[in-house]
């Protein structure tokens, strides 16, 4: 495949017998378009059948981040102007290339410096080889937007120690490299100053092996020291007591995070919980996505969505109106009908097992 024009979305480029993929949209920290998952997809698919190709590597352009998740501005404008058709269309294509990462056969490299939050996390944190560095974000902040983890996230999540993961998709709260090795977002750490080293030597080098000549151990995350009262207040049968025991557990830091799940979309919340816990029972990371879409194509239909957006990045005054405004006025009905309609991966046979 060739290299792409410098002002192309997604940069494509070879550096020996490695291939770079370049998010290119650093003035809106490399926000995910349907036309970027395309230009992905292709390039995969050209690399995978590539045997020049040993390795790919992503990165993202400017220095700010990989990548601060899809572009929510255009979904909200899509479900205001369309109802939402465009936005679906996106997911379809972007969970299919999430599945197809996890199950790339040749070494995906994804180097999660800076801020990796939302979609970025589905394009890195499914990759064979993740590498996180002291600068490195790592969130899942669906939440806060009157969404709900996507990208394959609500997989990841679940198969964090304990209940960590959890309490990261109902907080949206943002990890570091430590954190995000422990909650196997992450499997590797290396410092910024040595990142161009280290992926220069792909050119010419064994992933594995370049891991282990740049990979040095991780700061110390926060969250290990939490595990306690993290575990037992996550493991409440509902988000409403999930809050009261963070409220009454006696921990500082606990009754903090029971006041930021409280500014969340209470539908948001419930449903999120809802999906971890069916998702812990799936299969596969397939089987998960196939929900996934699911619930993002419900909440197209949902206030809260174009309402969070509205509030963080259209109008940006941070105030959002949630409908049902309380926990306790969302029913189980509601949440019941974020889990109906047509799977993602429906047509194709059956679906994956993991591996």
């Amino acid at each position: 495949m060739n290299a792409s024009p410098d002002d192309a979305p997604v940069l494509l480029r070879r550096e020996g017998r490695a291939g770079h993929l370049v998010l290119n949209r650093p003035r809106a920290l490399n926000a995910l378009n349907h036309a970027m998952v395309r230009m992905l997809g292709d390039a995969l698919s050209a690399w995978q059948d590539d045997e020049s190709v040993t390795t790919v590597v992503l990165t993202g352009a400017g220095e700010r981040g990989l990548c601060a998740g899809g572009d929510i501005r255009s979904i909200h404008d899509d479900v205001r102007a369309g109802g939402g058709a465009a936005s679906a269309a996106f997911w379809y294509d972007e969970y299919r290339l999430n599945a197809r990462i996890a199950r790339f056969p040749k070494p995906y490299v994804a180097v999660m410096d800076g801020i990796v939050m939302g979609g970025g996390v589905g394009l890195s944190a499914h990759g064979g080889v993740r590498v996180v560095t002291e600068r490195s974000r790592v969130a899942m902040p669906e939440t806060g937007i009157g969404f709900v983890p996507d990208v394959g996230g609500t997989y990841l999540l679940t198969r964090a120690p304990g209940l960590l993961g959890t309490h990261l998709a109902l907080t949206g709260t943002a990890v570091g490299a430590g954190d995000a090795l422990l909650c196997g977002l992450a499997d590797h750490y290396v410092p910024s100053e040595r990142l161009a080293e280290f992926t220069s030597a792909l050119a010419d080098t064994e992933a594995s092996d370049a891991v282990r000549r740049y990979a040095r151990p991780a700061p110390e995350g926060e969250l290990a020291a939490h595990r306690e009262w993290i575990d037992h207040c996550y493991a409440a049968d509902t988000v409403e007591e999930i809050v009261d025991r963070l409220h009454a557990c006696g921990d500082r830091r606990a009754k903090e995070t029971a006041e930021t799940i409280l500014t969340k979309s209470p539908t948001s919340l419930k449903v999120t919980l809802a999906a971890l816990r069916r998702a812990r029972e799936l299969p596969s990371l397939e089987a998960v996505l196939d929900q996934e879409y699911r619930v993002s194509c419900a909440a197209l239909g949902s206030p809260d969505l174009v309402e969070g957006i509205r509030a963080q990045v259209v109008d940006k005054d941070r105030r959002p109106r949630w409908s049902p405004a309380a926990l306790e006025q969302v029913t189980q009905a509601d949440v019941d009908r974020f889990f109906e309609g047509d799977g993602l991966f429906e047509g194709d046979g059956p679906v994956p097992s993991a591996t």
